[in-house]
């Protein structure tokens, strides 16, 4: 019999359960959605707290840090009246100021006694340049933080973040009744906490709790709430569920039979013959120096061309293709396909760049590494040419064995771009422990930049931290103008996305490439003409000057 045989069966037993149990299966139903919604809500509060957190650390260490570039380092009174300044247009930071190397205010602003008692660690030589800590004031549940920036003279910048920017109480109501919510700084050192729920002495069977880490600071968000709180929320519905139970049978029948429809091992026998007929081709996005308009090079996407010429994005296969395992075939393939469209293109042009795309089971073995080489080792494209990116939105389960592998195709010469920077897991484990090359702005921020403050400033810590380690820096998706005159504005010099062109075809892409490079010899030859002609009329008058003299 056929696994949609079994599927199907499935579907009708428990159809009949619930035809003739409405009552008890509503029950487990909605009592379950409701303890998976607040669970939800409560990892959305956690989210929350970590987020408001983040961004007030992000702020103030931005703010540090211009004051570092601006040579803003001493306890003068000219030094004073900027941080005095700052105070005033940072609404989050209560004062600022200055630390010696034991930890002791040397200065504040606005002024306080200095009592001479340490608020900070003593500073280490192998210390972080950032430095957090918490002073006793407190305001509605949460204490002031401190924020260091080590100006590497044995003094330490200083702001003290004020309480209330992290003292909020978020999510539903029927849930902020009954839970407790904390905010800590490592494992003990306390921030903020809000709400009187004591989960040490309730049932442990009878207790929600969700902790929520940030993927940037040492900060760890909890919320703990009792079951008995979900089931409010649901209340109402379990009477009407009980007469809907017949209805919800049928549709998981018919869901069931739909599923069933067409065998899994139908679709896969599909897909491999997809890989064997060389449907899975490249299209190529070109990426531009925004300065100058000059082509950099481009990020090689996969596209499915479908034998009656349809073709199929990405998201609609990619994550089958990385769940069943046949990902690899077809890079091999893309790689392979790329290598011989673009040879001549990038024989004769060493400056442009090729992207590839790699996943995270990539990255548990070195078999990437001989595949790239049979790709391109004996080809008219060297190493130098090529960038393959990793993706921050799936975890890499090795990282040790990831960072050997990067480090082993930076050898040969091939770059390493971190794509989706800021939307996923990796955060700033991945640029300090793979040896990124360069940083992909993912389009979430490009999108918001200039309309959004929050989106500009993360842009902007990019920004500073690519240059701070020596990385590149891609912005993507890029649409409009607008766009590109704040990215200007920020530092950033490469794009790619709808504003330049589309992901293309090879033939269209060199094209593009070869007309982009016509503009530019034929803005050359127009300077060059224009500049002759000033020469020529210059040496006229010259000439008509020596004449009448």
């Amino acid at each position: 019999m056929t696994r949609s045989y079994f599927i199907f069966v499935r579907a009708v037993l428990i159809a009949l359960l619930l035809a003739t149990a409405p009552l008890f299966a509503a029950n487990i139903i909605l009592n379950d959605y409701a303890a998976s919604q607040a669970m939800r809500e409560m990892q959305a509060m956690g989210e929350r707290h970590i987020l408001r957190a983040e961004d007030a650390i992000n702020q103030t260490v931005t703010a540090l840090q211009r004051l570092d570039r601006d040579d803003i380092q001493t306890c003068s009174a000219e030094d004073r009246l900027v941080y005095q300044k700052l105070v005033t247009n940072l609404g989050m930071v209560d004062a600022i100021g200055l630390v010696d190397a034991s930890g002791k205010r040397m200065c504040i602003v606005p002024d306080v006694e200095l009592t001479g008692e340490a608020i900070l660690p003593a500073l280490r030589p192998d210390g972080p340049l950032v430095g957090i800590g918490m002073l006793d004031r407190e305001y509605l549940g949460a204490r002031s933080a401190v924020v260091s920036w080590d100006l590497r003279n044995s003094n330490r910048l200083f702001a003290e973040v004020t309480p209330a920017v992290i003292a909020v109480d978020p999510g539903p109501e029927y849930l902020r009744a009954y839970r407790r919510a904390e905010l800590h700084l490592g494992d003990e050192l306390h921030w903020f906490g809000t709400g009187g729920y004591n989960s040490a002495s309730a049932d442990p069977n009878d207790t929600m709790v969700v902790t929520v880490w940030s993927e940037n600071y040492p900060l760890k968000a909890t919320v703990v709430a009792p079951s008995s709180a979900a089931h409010s929320l649901v209340q109402p519905l379990k009477v009407v569920a009980a007469t809907a139970c017949a209805a919800v049978a049928l549709l998981l029948v018919a869901v069931s039979v739909w599923f069933s429809w067409r065998p899994e091992s139908e679709a896969n026998d599909e897909f491999v013959a997809a890989i064997r007929n060389g449907e899975f081709i490249p299209y190529y996005q070109p990426v531009m120096d925004i300065e100058s308009g000059k082509l950099r090079g481009c990020e090689v996407l996969m596209r499915w061309r479908r034998p009656n010429g349809m073709i199929v994005s990405p998201g609609q296969f990619m994550a089958y293709a990385e769940t069943h395992g046949h990902i690899f075939d077809m890079t091999r393939h893309i790689m392979a396909q790329s290598c011989l469209e673009m040879e001549g293109l990038y024989r004769d042009r060493p400056e442009l760049k090729m992207s590839i795309n790699l996943f995270a089971g990539h990255f548990l073995d070195r078999e990437v590494i001989s595949d790239i080489k049979a790709a391109f080792e004996k080809s008219e494209i060297s190493f130098q040419q090529i960038v393959v990116e990793v993706t921050e939105r799936h975890p890499l389960a090795d990282m040790d064995l990831a960072r050997k592998i990067i480090a082993e195709l930076q050898a040969f010469g091939v770059r390493v771009a971190l794509d989706d920077v800021g939307t996923g897991h990796g955060g700033m484990a991945y640029l300090q422990k793979l040896g990124i090359d360069i940083i992909k702005i993912d389009k979430m921020f490009i999108d918001q930049i200039g309309m959004d403050d929050s989106s500009t400033t993360i842009v902007d810590s990019m920004v500073e931290l690519a240059d701070n380690l020596g990385m590149g820096i891609i912005a993507e998706g890029v649409e409009t103008e607008d766009q590109i005159d704040r990215l200007l504005e920020l530092g950033v010099t490469a794009a790619q996305g709808y504003y330049f062109a589309a992901p293309m075809p090879a033939q269209e892409y060199i094209a593009f490439a070869e007309r982009l490079e016509e503009e530019e010899l034929e803005a050359a030859r127009l300077a060059e003409e224009a500049e002759a002609a000033e020469r020529a009329a210059a040496e006229a008058a010259m000439n008509e000057a020596g004449a009448a003299a």
